[in-house]
């Protein structure tokens, strides 16, 4: 992925070690910016030039005093920090992608009946990722069948999350916690516990028998 370093090496190589932070920065943006380095990607660029500054900052020639040392160690974490950054944010805009194009459905349609009995099957065998994930599409499709919710494909939690709080304000900061479950149980590789599926159990309960702000404010005392 990243190129041979001879060409950024030349102009970097030429400035003080001891410049300040906005130098080296405007200097590192002009070189990114030079021609030849137009077809790359973001993350390309990026890494091309960690890779450099790396190589700048590790390159035993130009190693003196202590200090010195000290203060590329420093500038060393920082950009390892930098690009650890950068990976969570890939990471979340892949995650962002997968759970747009799979709802909380997935592939496929169940009752909510079904969707329940799949999860106390699942939490029987101690699978709780997939007995959560079960569990809350039985919430999701209740609520799309006692048209709490708009029945919409591919629907991500958040979205039902958020759609169902509005109706259900009382339930809202549950729903909102439920959908980070089943995001992390899901996408985030965390993995599922008996507590956060009783949990989403006992919301499931609940909202079983929950009526919308609405029509609770307009029936009759």
């Amino acid at each position: 992925m990243v190129r041979s370093l001879t060409a950024l090496a030349a102009p970097l190589a030429a400035v003080p070690i001891d410049i300040d932070r906005d130098r080296a920065a405007r200097e590192a943006a002009q070189e990114l910016l030079k021609p030849e380095y137009a077809g790359e990607s973001l993350i390309d660029r990026v890494m091309r030039w960690v890779n450099q500054f790396i190589g700048d900052l590790l390159d035993q020639e130009s190693i003196g005093a202590v200090g010195s040392v000290a203060a590329r160690i420093v500038l060393l974490a920082i950009v390892v920090a930098a690009v650890f950054a950068l990976a969570m944010v890939a990471r979340r805009t892949t995650r962002d992608g997968v759970a747009r194009r799979e709802g909380v459905f997935g592939e496929g349609r169940r009752t909510a009946a079904e969707h329940r009995d799949a999860a106390e099957r699942l939490a029987a065998q101690e699978l709780w990722a997939e007995a959560i994930r079960e569990r809350l599409r039985a919430v999701a499709r209740d609520l799309e069948d006692r048209v709490i919710v708009d029945s919409t494909p591919g629907r991500t939690a958040g979205e039902l999350a958020a759609e169902a709080g509005l109706a259900l304000p009382d339930h809202a900061a549950e729903l909102a916690a439920a959908a980070r479950v089943f995001d992390d149980v899901t996408y985030g590789e965390v993995p599922g516990t008996p507590d956060s599926y009783g949990l989403m159990r006992d919301l499931d309960e609940r909202l079983r028998t929950a009526r919308p702000a609405l029509a609770a404010q307009g029936s009759p005392s």
